[in-house]
């Protein structure tokens, strides 16, 4: 028994529309409660905080590349942006990435789209880097961490989409939401 994923409903988001998958049970738990502190979400809820940020890349609108960056400086005809199922964006993030799980995110950050395996090691590595620490304070604590700009009024539709994802994934393994949806 496992966890299966299937396209179930067309939403739109902004000026696009895109499918949003539906979790199909049976779903096995993915910790036992011995190892996580009694306030962290695990199994049914873990997999749902998990799963509502991420969403299908809609395409560049920039290569999100800072040009001042010496550490991690872009490379020629490369974007930065919207790889893998978290959507990985900015220079500052493929350079670290790929330091951590082995690919050159500076000059193959196509990679992160294009390889299931780098596109998922992307979702971890940037989950336990930036959004681990937050789950126990709700949902709106997880968007600010993967996205904060879109927390001060930077994309509405995209907040409310997140928000949207997230109590769909939740009624479908039959969990509750908790509290602080919204960030």
């Amino acid at each position: 028994m496992g966890l299966s994923v299937k396209p179930a409903v067309v939403a739109p988001v902004g000026t696009s529309t895109r499918v949003v998958p539906s979790l199909t049970p049976p779903v096995r738990m993915l910790s036992s409660p011995r190892m996580v502190p009694p306030t962290t979400p695990s199994g049914k809820s873990l997999l749902s905080l998990f799963m509502s940020p991420m969403r299908p890349d809609d395409g560049a609108s920039k290569d999100y590349c800072q040009e001042d960056n010496m550490q991690y400086p872009c490379v020629p005809g490369k974007g930065y942006y919207g790889g893998g199922p978290i959507q990985l964006t900015w220079i500052y993030n493929y350079g670290p990435a790929g330091e951590s799980i082995g690919f050159d995110g500076l000059n193959n950050p196509e990679a992160v789209a294009n390889d299931a395996i780098v596109s998922f090691k992307i979702a971890f590595w940037f989950w336990m880097k930036n959004v681990h620490s937050v789950i126990g304070q709700g949902f709106g604590a997880i968007i600010r961490a993967i996205n904060g700009g879109e927390c001060v009024g930077g994309n509405t539709d995209t907040v409310n989409a997140r928000i949207g994802y997230y109590t769909d994934y939740y009624s479908q393994l039959g969990v509750s939401t908790g509290d602080n949806l919204s960030c």
